[in-house]
């Protein structure tokens, strides 16, 4: 009887496209194909808003026009001009403005209350960005096991009637998973901790924003 390793080593190459390679992972290539487009769309949505939270020039003509607005004593024009700043850094000097009249204290409580609600709002969803990351791998060592089921189940139904044939089918299941989870669980990785660099980011700004205004609270009048 032909030993079937001889024959899988000294069998001829066949070219296949990466279109028929995925269609023999079976159904963990459709599971991981729905899971990689739905981090890649979370991305490019919370990019999009990290990067509207992250126009720096933006915020600076917005606190140096708080800053005049506050010298000039026009503090009703200042939180108007918050409030109209559709913005997590307006949103956060607006509440400020709210708790004038109380102790200092009050004031960065709120604060830093309200960054956090923004800095959450920021982060919404992000976190399904890595559970991609972890499961695409996952995944992909779920089809190499049972396509390494499927093949010894395959020879075992052959008997001594073994083929390449017979092999081939469960073998390529088990490494296309494997390919197909690894690429979606690099690819998120990624993906998830640009996001995070760029929360991060944000995070530093509204905590060197909300420093100016408590600054600007304590010089005398």
């Amino acid at each position: 009887m032909t030993n079937p390793l001889f024959i899988l080593l000294t069998a001829e190459p066949k070219s296949q496209s990466l279109w028929d390679m995925a269609v023999s992972g079976g159904w963990i290539m459709i599971v991981l194909a729905l899971l990689l487009v739905l981090a890649v769309y979370i991305f490019v949505e919370r990019f999009l808003t990290l990067s509207t939270a992250l126009k720096g020039e933006d915020d600076n003509v917005f606190m140096d026009n708080i800053r005049q607005y506050v010298h000039e004593g026009n503090i009703d024009e200042a939180r108007s001009l918050a409030k109209q700043t559709a913005s997590p850094l307006g949103r956060m000097i607006d509440k400020g403005f709210s708790r004038l009249g109380r102790p200092l204290p009050d004031i960065q409580a709120a604060i830093e209350g309200e960054g956090k609600l923004e800095v959450a709002n920021l982060e919404k969803r992000v976190s399904l960005v890595a559970t991609v990351a972890s499961l695409g791998p996952m995944l992909g060592f779920l089809g190499t096991v049972t396509g390494m089921i499927t093949a010894f189940q395959d020879m075992k139904n052959a008997g001594t009637d073994i083929s390449i044939a017979t092999l081939s089918g469960g073998i390529s299941t088990a490494m296309v998973t494997t390919v197909g989870g690894l690429i979606v669980g690099i690819i998120c990785y990624f993906l998830y901790n640009l996001l995070v660099s760029r929360i991060n980011k944000v995070v530093f700004d509204l905590e060197v924003r909300a420093n100016e205004f408590m600054d600007l609270l304590h010089e005398p009048a």
